[in-house]
């Protein structure tokens, strides 16, 4: 199997093995997200497929279980014709946008949390509202967490110890 791409801008450690965004704005956003759950100590996965045939950007799990979702906008644009992601919100406890200091952060909804980031890090500027997902849709989408990590780590070694 064909280890994927990483941005030359992230490092090895955070990359190896992971799906990430194509866009560099977007692989800047992520990192900075990445840095940031580090410090929250929430673990997470980029890329991960959803039950309903979606792909959220980010997704975590903190301590207690609760499920958090990241959606990257990388422009104005991606936000204007990308309008799935309503179709994330039933999967997550907290749902944030993620965006770098450039994007015009008054075109996205207010209901929702906001995170600025870019390559160095990233800060809560607007918190998630709380919800409850579902216990049998959580534990789906932890299931789903779990084994993509697992599945991407196992890619890694199977690599490492290949002749």
């Amino acid at each position: 199997m064909n280890k994927p791409a990483a941005s030359d801008d992230l490092p090895a450690d955070l990359t190896s093995g992971l799906d990430l965004p194509v866009n560099e704005r977007a692989a800047n956003v992520a990192r900075g997200v990445l840095r940031l759950f580090l410090q929250m100590d929430i673990r997470c996965v980029l890329e991960l497929p959803i039950n309903n045939g979606r792909r959220i950007d980010v997704a975590g799990l903190d301590r207690k279980g609760r499920i958090i979702f990241v959606e990257i906008k990388s422009s104005l644009n991606d936000f204007r014709t990308d309008s799935k992601w309503p179709e994330y919100l039933d999967h997550c406890d907290e749902f944030f946008f993620a965006v770098d200091t450039d994007f015009p952060r008054e075109v996205l909804p207010e209901d929702w949390g906001l995170i600025l980031a870019d390559r160095f890090g990233a800060q809560v500027v607007r918190p998630s509202p709380s919800q409850k997902v579902h216990a049998s849709r959580r534990k789906t989408v932890t299931l789903d967490i779990a084994r993509a990590a697992a599945g991407r780590l196992q890619t890694l070694l199977e690599e490492d110890l290949s002749p």
